[in-house]
């Protein structure tokens, strides 16, 4: 099959990038043709599996003079929100891509043209070729960008209900975008996310005397971060018994700032190590002991994933869905799921309710670290169900199905009339 990958933004610094780029690199090696489109700038240097077409579309040049438009609100990079977008500037985001896909269209031929986000380009895309087959992948961050802005709100969702199908990360999140969009159910299939087997493994630790929690993620408030750093005054530990890595990109230099500021009040020795390739990141997990996700949203939550397959244990907020997915494709995880604050806006915690969320975040990772400490060498859980060939099989699948139901179809309306 010839699979052309879509996406607005970079496809290899944020989870639905490593996403794009796992299933370009998986259907490569099961001997698949693979052409990308992606929003890039031009000092970039991106990778995929050799004979894969690349076609970028790059920002900050005359014809798209701004930033890449990033579908959360803080992107590890140089980005632009969707609700900064004018009404000229949407306009040369559309142009740029259009000129862009009609050449990938017309060069490549896709049998499958895969978006990922159900947000504008995607629904772009559908507008501009009605007559491919295409799928678009949900992964969070578009739900709460379409339930959030008003930008042409209402025809992207005309659009996406127009799409031939979609992948959703979680039953909980399949739910959302069929009373989002009004999709019927069969064109809605939960099929997850995977991790990369040869990167995330576990690995002997080096003989310490404290405890090593990790964080990585986008380095904002959104993920947790703040709540994480007031956490761990929570915990009872001496100075020289824990130490702390936050791996990760940041948005906003101002709450970065505020960030560096309050780590540097905490008792325990907190290190930054910015955005870490992924090899680096598995480095660093082999050498801890807890992985903590304090997000107030997220899709899945790739990375708790690759935290357990490295034997971490887990400390994630329990956000709709996450919990029934991990429960139902890798039987006992292990992972302390923290009830969250009250919300606003999907992403925005009641702050009354803070204070309470940490200290339930706070004893999660204390029982996370005795758990650890114990239990070393704990037997891992079952992961053969979140495998990237599992996934990449699923897609291909559910894509052939639709192109049988619509032959069918096709057939039946020659049939009557």
């Amino acid at each position: 099959m010839r699979v052309l990958s879509i996406t607005a933004q970079k496809p290899n610094s944020t989870g639905s990038g490593i996403y794009l780029t796992a299933l370009v690199q998986q259907w490569s090696r099961m001997g698949h043709e693979q052409a990308v489109v992606a929003g890039v700038y031009k000092e970039d240097q991106i990778q995929f599996p050799e004979g894969t077409v690349f076609y970028p579309v790059i920002y900050r040049t005359e014809k798209l003079p701004f930033a890449v438009a990033g579908m959360s609100d803080e992107m590890p990079y140089e980005s632009l929100r969707y609700q900064d977008l004018t009404q000229e500037m949407a306009g040369q985001f559309a142009e740029a891509f259009h000129e862009v896909m009609d050449r990938a269209i017309e060069e490549f031929q896709p049998d499958l043209i895969l978006c990922h986000h159900l947000y504008l380009l995607t629904a772009l895309v559908r507008k501009w070729y009605p007559d491919q087959l295409i799928l678009g992948v949900c992964h969070g961050s578009d739900i709460r960008q379409i339930c959030k802005n008003v930008l042409f709100r209402e025809e992207i969702k005309e659009q996406i209900q127009k799409l031939d199908g979609v992948i959703a990360l979680q039953e909980k999140q399949k739910e959302e975008i069929q009373d989002l969009f009004g999709i019927e159910a069969k064109r809605v299939r939960a099929i997850g996310a995977g991790y990369n087997q040869d990167i995330f493994y576990r690995g002997e630790k080096q003989a310490r005397t404290y405890a090593q929690l990790v964080f990585a993620g986008k380095v904002s408030e959104k993920k947790g971060v703040f709540s994480l750093l007031r956490a761990l005054e929570y915990l009872p530990y001496a100075p020289e018994e824990l130490q702390v890595k936050i791996a990760g990109g940041h948005g906003q230099e101002e709450e970065y700032e505020a960030i560096q500021e309050l780590a540097k009040k905490s008792r325990y020795r907190i290190e930054f190590l910015g955005a870490l390739p992924q090899m680096k990141l598995a480095d660093v997990f082999r050498q801890s002991d807890v992985f903590v996700l304090p997000s107030y949203f997220e899709g899945l939550a790739l990375v708790n994933i690759e935290a357990i397959a490295c034997g971490l244990r887990v400390v994630c907020s329990d956000i709709p869905g996450i919990a029934e997915w991990f429960h139902k494709n890798i039987p006992g995880n292990g992972i302390a799921f923290v009830t969250l604050p009250g919300m606003r806006n999907m992403d925005e915690p009641r702050k009354e309710e803070l204070d309470g969320f940490e200290r339930r975040l706070a004893e999660a990772i204390q029982n996370q670290i005795e758990h650890a400490q114990k239990n070393p060498e704990q037997k891992l859980p079952d992961l053969s169900q979140v495998s990237w060939e599992g996934i990449s099989h699923r897609i291909l699948k559910f894509a052939e199905e639709i192109r049988g139901t619509q032959r069918k179809e096709h057939r039946r309306k020659r049939y009557v009339y």
